[in-house]
């Protein structure tokens, strides 16, 4: 029997430090998040960054928070009963960090009498620190726990036509009636040796500004180049001149040369280049979050106001929107006849 696994990053269980704390160190004490030897990892986590960080982000999630609970879980949760309804086949939601794990999601399914299960990461670029560690645990609880099981993962689908045009439609909409300078495409960083690690080739990824545009396998697993694609592939089906929008990096941890530009500085710069109305999306995430919410939505918000610009426009994420939730159902009832994915 066949069976579907929708897997999210994940979030506290509440917005105190208390739940906080335990959140941020399973997931940056992931060696796919902070790639260091795990002795150093634990120095940097454990002696340094939750001595603080837990009660910087607890603030942080309590301006996001809803009366439902995390937004990236409510979210994921009502586009997880829409699947379903689209389906004859057990769907069930996990989370990478946090509440439900991907253990508990798999022994839902395995309770069903599932035996074949389509792995499906909810993230539409491949990323070490993303899709690779769900990928990884997975297949680790999978050869622990449920030997019986099988796993087919949905490949990153950055470029999918019908993803794009889901991408592109969810975007107009929201720029409905919204007379825009600038539109920002602001994609969770990572650090610039993460290009290099899934680098298969291990020469091709330089990060410049001609190795995402060269063919080549590394793409396939190439975080910026899907970036970029995605971007292009977006703006090609909207219809927007290469002088209003551009390509952005946000979210960064000292210490290491991540992936630029960086959405807060670009943004801060914005307004003395003319641009007083911008809109920002953030595609790297399909629900929207702590990082959309209150990163974007608000403290970009000010900080771009505060530098001189006027309004200020904060694309939702696709979230459970019924273009995606269609997307997401034909891809898996097409798995369900076919050998592999059809994505």
């Amino acid at each position: 029997m066949k069976g579907v696994l929708l897997v999210n990053l994940g979030s506290p269980k509440s917005p105190t430090a208390k739940d906080v704390k335990p959140y941020l160190d399973e997931f940056l004490m992931d060696k796919y998040v902070i790639d260091v030897p795990f002795l150093l990892r634990a120095l940097l986590v454990r002696g340094i960054i939750l001595r603080k960080r837990p009660e910087e982000s607890a603030h942080a999630y309590q301006k996001i928070w809803w009366d439902e609970g995390s937004p990236l879980i409510v979210l994921s949760q009502r586009m997880h009963k829409k699947v379903q309804q689209k389906t004859d086949m057990p769907v069930a939601l996990s989370m990478r960090y946090g509440q439900p794990s991907i253990e508990k999601g798999l022994q839902e399914l395995s309770d069903q009498g599932v035996t074949e299960v389509l792995l499906f990461p909810l993230y539409p670029q491949y990323a070490m620190a993303s899709t690779l560690t769900i990928l990884v645990l997975a297949e680790e609880i999978r050869k622990k726990k449920f030997p019986h099981m099988a796993f087919t993962d949905v490949p990153a689908f950055y470029d999918k036509p019908d993803y794009i045009k889901a991408l592109a439609n969810s975007i107009k909409k929201s720029l409905e009636g919204y007379d825009y300078d600038h539109l920002l495409f602001s994609y969770h960083g990572i650090p610039e040796r993460h290009i290099r690690k899934t680098d298969v080739t291990k020469s091709h990824c330089k990060i410049n500004d001609t190795c995402c545009v060269t063919p080549s396998a590394a793409h396939k697993f190439c975080y910026r180049h899907q970036c970029y694609e995605t971007t292009r592939l977006v703006v090609e089906q909207l219809g927007i001149s290469k002088d209003k929008y551009s390509l952005t990096f946000q979210s960064r941890l000292a210490g290491d040369k991540w992936l630029e530009p960086y959405t807060d500085i670009e943004i801060n710069k914005m307004p003395t280049k003319g641009i007083k109305n911008l809109a920002v999306v953030t595609p790297a995430f399909v629900a929207d979050c702590l990082e959309t919410l209150e990163e974007i939505a608000m403290r970009a918000k000010e900080d771009f106001q505060e530098h001189g610009g006027e309004k200020f426009l904060a694309v939702p994420c696709l979230n459970d929107g019924e273009e995606w939730i269609g997307v997401v159902s034909n891809w898996i009832n097409e798995w369900a006849h076919a050998e592999t994915p059809v994505v």
